[in-house]
C-alpha cells in the first residue's frame, strides 16, 4: 500500500506542475501510511534552495509540521536520483521532518550518506592529508584494506603487516610508489632515443663473447666468489646478499668493490660507488685501511637518500649498504618500511637494466634468517646471497639461493682474518679432526664424502654405543629418520644387536649431513663402536643403503673418488655397480673395493 500511495503521490504533483506551469513544481510531500500513522516519510528535491523560495510548498509543509508535531520521532530520506544518493537525518520528538532536516540559511544538513541504498558509509569531500590503512602481506607482497587471520594470496598465517598512507586531498591525485621510483630513476639516467623499441634475439646475441661478457673477479678470494655466481659479475644485474650480524657482509661487498675498481681485465682503474646507509666515510675508510686496500678509483659517499645523482662518476659498479636504511621522499613510510624497501629496489632495478651497471644491496634478516622486508624483494633481484658462519667459528660459506645467471649448487669457502676474507683452498681440512690426522686407528669415526654443488667435501662421521644407559638415541647433523632407518638395516640385515644399546650420533664441525652417500659412513662408524674396532685411517665410504641392506649408487661418484685420491687415502668403499664407471679412471695408489651390501663392508673393512 505505502508503494502505490507514494506513485499516486508523486502523479498528482506531475500533474500540478503541467495544470500550472508558471508556479515552480512541488518538490516535498509527505503522507502518512495507513499501517503506521505515527511514521513520516518524505521525498526532498536535490535543490536545497527550493524549500525557502517555493510559496507553493507552504500550505503542505505547514500541515505536516503540525500533524507530526505530537508524532513520534520522525525519519526523513533526501534522495538525489541524478547521482543515486539516499541521504537520510533523524528527527526528534515534537517536530516533523522538514524542520528537522532544514538548517538555519535554509539547506538540508548531510548527516549520513549511503550510496545506491549500502550501509557502508562512503566519504563526501576528500579532507586533505587524510591517511588510509593498508595490510601488506610480507611473505609475497598482497594488499588488502582489511586485516585477515592469514595472507589471502600465498595463505601464510601472521604475515599481515599494517602501515598507513597519507593520501592528498583537494581532489589532487595521489602519487603512486612506482611513479615516484620512476621518476626518481629518470633522474639519474640520460635519455636515449629508441631504448624502448623491442629487439630481435639475434640482434641481441650478435657479436656479444659470452666469455668477456662478464666482469671477471681475479685471485684465489675472486675465483672463489666468481665461483658461487656462476663464472662472474654480470653487468646490469642486481644482487642482493644477506647474512647475519656481523659475518662479514660489509667486508665481502668492500673487497669486491676494491678488486673491480683495480680493473685487471681492462688495463687501467675503473670507478666504483659505495654508498652506506649505517657508517661514516671515515668508518669504512679505517676498514678498508685494515684490508689494506688503497684502490684511487674507490669513492665511499655515506647517504641514505638514493636519489642522489650518480651518473657524474660514471661507475662501473653500484654498492648499497643497506636496501632496508635507504628511501625515496615521494614514498610512503620511514627507511626500512615494507613501501619503502619495495620501492627502493624497484628503483635501483631499473637504474641497473637501463645502465647495465651492476649494482649489489645487502640485505638484513630476520631471527629465522631470511632477508628482512616482503618476500617480493626475493623475486626482484637476479640474485641472491647468503653469507653463513657460526658463532665461535673463523669460517664462512657464501651461498646461491637464487641465480639468473648461474646454478644455485655452489658453494665458496672462506675465513675471516685480520687482513678479510681469504678463501679455502681445500675445504675438507676443516671438517676433519686433528685427532683423526695425527693417530693410526680411532673407533667410531668413519669418512663421508659428500657434494655441495659442483664441491667436494670429507665429513668425519662420529658414533658411540653404551650399553645400559638411559638415553635411547641421540643424533646431532643428521636427519633422526635417516639414522632410525640406517640402524634398523643393521639389526635386521646385517646381524647386529643394537636392541640393548644407546647410540649416539654426531657430525663433526657441526656440518647437517643431508646427502644419502653418507649411509654408508654412518653404517661403518656405528659397526666400529659397536665392535670396538677402530677403522684404519686413510678409508673413506661412499655410497646409499637400502632397506635390503644392499649399497646403491650415488650421483657423481667418479668426481668424488677422484677427490679421495688426491688427498692422500688408501682406500675408498664403494658400491659393487660402481666399479665399471670407476675401472677406465686412474686413481694412483688408492685401492677401490666395491662391496654388495653391509656384510660384505664389514668383512672387508672389520677383519683382521
Amino acid at each position: 500500500m505505502q508503494a502505490s500511495e507514494m506513485r499516486a503521490l508523486r502523479t498528482l504533483c506531475t500533474h500540478n506542475h503541467l495544470l500550472h506551469p508558471t508556479s515552480k513544481p512541488t518538490s516535498l510531500a509527505y503522507f502518512k501510511p495507513l499501517q503506521n500513522p505515527r511514521l513520516y516519510r518524505g521525498i526532498h528535491s536535490t535543490n536545497r534552495r527550493l524549500l525557502s523560495r517555493d510559496p507553493g510548498l507552504a500550505p503542505l509543509s505547514s500541515g505536516s509540521e503540525s500533524e507530526a508535531s505530537d508524532a513520534a520521532p520522525g525519519v526523513g530520506n533526501v534522495y538525489d536520483p541524478s547521482a543515486r544518493w539516499v541521504r537520510s537525518s533523524g528527527g526528534e520528538a515534537g517536530s516533523g521532518p522538514e524542520s528537522e532536516a532544514r538548517s538555519r540559511n535554509g539547506e538540508i544538513p548531510e548527516e549520513r550518506k549511503y550510496f545506491g541504498g549500502g550501509r557502508s558509509s562512503y566519504g563526501g569531500s576528500g579532507k586533505k592529508g587524510r591517511k588510509r590503512s593498508c595490510w601488506v602481506c610480507s611473505e609475497c607482497g598482497y594488499t588488502d584494506g582489511q586485516w585477515w587471520g592469514s595472507c589471502r594470496s600465498c595463505r601464510s598465517a601472521g604475515t599481515m603487516k599494517q602501515f598507513t598512507v597519507e593520501e592528498n586531498g583537494g581532489g589532487s591525485e595521489k602519487v603512486r610508489g612506482f611513479e615516484v621510483s620512476e621518476n626518481a630513476v629518470r633522474t639519474w639516467l640520460p635519455r636515449r632515443a629508441g631504448e624502448e623499441r623491442p629487439l630481435r634475439l639475434t640482434d641481441v646475441n650478435r657479436g656479444l663473447n659470452q666469455l668477456e661478457w662478464r666482469i671477471p673477479l681475479y685471485g684465489p678470494f675472486g675465483e672463489e666468489v666468481s665461483r658461487v655466481l656462476g663464472g662472474g659479475l654480470v653487468p646490469g644485474s642486481l644482487i642482493l646478499v644477506g647474512g647475519d650480524p656481523g659475518v662479514g657482509k660489509s667486508t665481502l661487498l668492500l673487497q669486491m668493490a676494491a678488486m673491480i675498481a683495480e680493473g685487471h681485465d681492462l688495463g687501467r682503474s675503473a670507478p666504483v660507488v659505495y654508498v652506506s646507509g649505517e657508517e661514516s666515510v671515515e668508518q669504512i675508510g679505517s676498514r678498508a685501511d685494515r684490508l689494506s686496500i688503497g684502490t684511487e678509483e674507490l669513492y665511499l659517499y655515506s647517504s641514505t637518500d638514493i636519489e642522489k645523482k650518480i651518473q657524474a662518476l660514471s661507475p662501473r659498479a653500484l654498492i648499497v649498504d643497506s636496501i632496508q636504511t635507504v628511501y625515496l621522499k615521494g614514498v610512503a613510510g620511514s627507511a626500512g618500511g615494507l613501501s619503502q624497501v619495495k620501492e627502493c629496489t624497484s628503483a635501483l632495478l631499473r637504474f641497473a637494466k637501463k645502465t647495465n651497471i651492476p649494482v649489489l644491496l645487502i640485505g638484513h634478516v630476520t631471527k629465522s634468517g631470511e632477508i628482512a622486508g616482503p618476500r617480493v624483494l626475493e623475486h626482484i633481484v637476479d640474485v641472491v646471497l647468503y653469507l653463513e658462519g657460526e658463532k665461535h667459528s673463523t669460517h664462512r660459506l657464501l651461498r646461491s639461493v637464487k641465480n639468473r645467471f648461474g646454478s644455485t649448487d655452489e658453494l665458496g669457502v672462506f675465513e675471516m682474518s685480520q687482513s678479510g676474507l681469504e678463501a679455502v683452498l681445500n675445504p675438507s681440512e676443516i671438517l676433519l679432526s686433528e685427532e683423526h690426522s695425527e693417530s693410526e686407528v680411532m673407533a667410531g669415526l668413519a669418512v663421508a664424502v659428500v657434494m655441495d654443488g659442483s664441491r667436494t667435501f670429507l665429513l668425519e662421521i662420529q658414533a658411540l654405543c653404551l650399553s645400559s644407559s638411559t638415553v635411547s638415541r641421540q643424533v646431532n647433523g643428521i636427519q633422526a629418520s635417516r639414522a632410525d632407518m640406517i640402524i634398523s638395516v643393521l639389526v635386521k640385515q646385517a646381524g647386529l644387536k643394537l636392541q640393548e644399546n644407546a647410540i649416539f650420533l654426531n657430525v663433526v664441525s657441526g656440518v647437517t649431513l643431508t646427502e644419502t652417500s653418507g649411509d654408508l659412513a654412518v653404517a661403518a662408524a656405528i659397526c666400529s663402536s659397536f665392535l670396538e674396532f677402530p677403522i684404519p685411517s686413510g678409508v673413506a665410504f661412499i655410497g646409499e643403503i637400502g632397506l635390503g641392506g644392499e649399497l646403491r649408487v650415488v650421483p657423481r661418484i667418479e668426481k668424488r673418488v677422484h677427490t679421495v685420491a688426491k688427498l692422500g687415502y688408501k682406500m675408498c668403499i664403494v658400491p659393487r655397480s660402481a666399479e665399471k664407471a670407476l675401472a677406465s679412471s686412474s686413481f694412483g695408489d688408492m685401492f677401490i673395493v666395491g662391496c654388495r651390501n653391509l656384510k660384505e663392508v664389514i668383512n672387508a673393512v672389520f677383519t683382521a
